[in-house]
């Protein structure tokens, strides 16, 4: 397969820029992942392989070449997984903190896809691709709880049309910094961070609505257990709305403190109820998961504290 290429010329406004952060406003690329192709001397400036720190001139002619992405194969694997209920149309997986849900660059294996693929011998919904077999919604990799999967196209599409529609339950548990009123719901669209691609962030343009209802189950020093209730599912949605009115996450590397709790080995939340109607029967199901050792372990740390 022949590199992806991008020709693009600066302008006098676009003069002074760092030539990374510009080019992460106009082409759909992170800037570590543009520092990576400057390195790499994929990227030119008027016929010559630019630098790193290269700032901008009107008239600069800028020229990229972004690699072909290497074609993952994923295969099945014997891991142990967690089946909270399973049909012919769709299983509900009680996923471990840590388990990525499908394969990416840098996670090529040992993913919840592979195990599925293993033990539903393939007989997964192909809506998503061979990357994503299944997977009709996802949680983060250092998120644990309850995942629904689909084992064929009908009822991947029954159930997407759920979450669409706001009829589709899901119910976490999290522990949070600080002690936020005893409930509500933050009302806050999310769309990718412009600063860094990794990141998502609530802001006006380029975004989607995004709603998450909360309520305070107990006080303690310090910190606050929640429960929440997603209407949309954006990706972060939990972790950004947190951290947007003042109460991030505990333990969360990315949207939370710059010095972060290290034993929770990323932040405290679980997935801990999902609930649907089923494709087949019509039949409203709900599944609730038991909070995993490590979120008991910190809240016991916490109360210790209290008393």
């Amino acid at each position: 397969m022949s590199n992806d290429t991008h020709s693009l010329i600066a302008t006098e406004e676009d003069a002074g820029q760092r030539i990374d952060r510009w080019l992460a406003e106009h082409l759909n690329l992170t800037r570590s992942g543009l520092q990576k192709l400057l390195g790499e001397g994929m990227i030119s400036v008027n016929g010559r392989i630019a630098t790193k720190n290269h700032r901008l001139i009107a008239g600069d002619q800028i020229l990229v070449s972004i690699p072909a992405p290497r074609s993952l194969e994923v295969l099945p694997q014997n891991l142990p997984i967690e089946i909270v209920y399973e049909d012919e149309d769709l299983l509900v997986v009680n996923k471990p903190k840590g388990m990525v849900v499908h394969p990416a660059p840098g996670n090529e294996d040992g993913t919840l896809v592979n195990a599925l693929l293993y033990h539903c011998q393939g007989r997964l919904s192909s809506i998503n691709g061979v990357i994503r077999p299944g997977i009709v919604h996802r949680i983060d990799k250092d998120t644990s709880g309850l995942l629904m999967v689909a084992k064929n196209d009908s009822a991947h599409l029954c159930l997407a049309e759920q979450i669409k529609e706001h009829s589709f339950t899901r119910i976490y548990h999290a522990v949070v910094y600080g002690h936020p009123q005893k409930e509500g719901s933050v009302r806050a669209p999310i769309g990718r961070s412009p600063n860094d691609r990794k990141k998502m962030c609530v802001i006006a343009r380029n975004s989607k609505p995004a709603v998450t209802h909360y309520r305070v189950l107990e006080e303690l020093k310090g910190f606050s257990h929640l429960e929440l209730r997603l209407e949309t599912g954006r990706t972060h949605q939990i972790r950004v709305h947190m951290a947007y009115i003042g109460h991030p996450v505990a333990g969360d590397p990315v949207y939370g403190p710059r010095k972060v709790i290290e034993c929770l080995h990323g932040q405290c939340l679980h997935a801990k109820t999902v609930g649907f109607r089923h494709p087949r029967t019509g039949e409203y199901m709900e599944f609730t998961s038991e909070l995993p050792p490590y979120f008991l372990q910190f809240l016991q740390a916490l109360r210790s504290k209290d008393s």
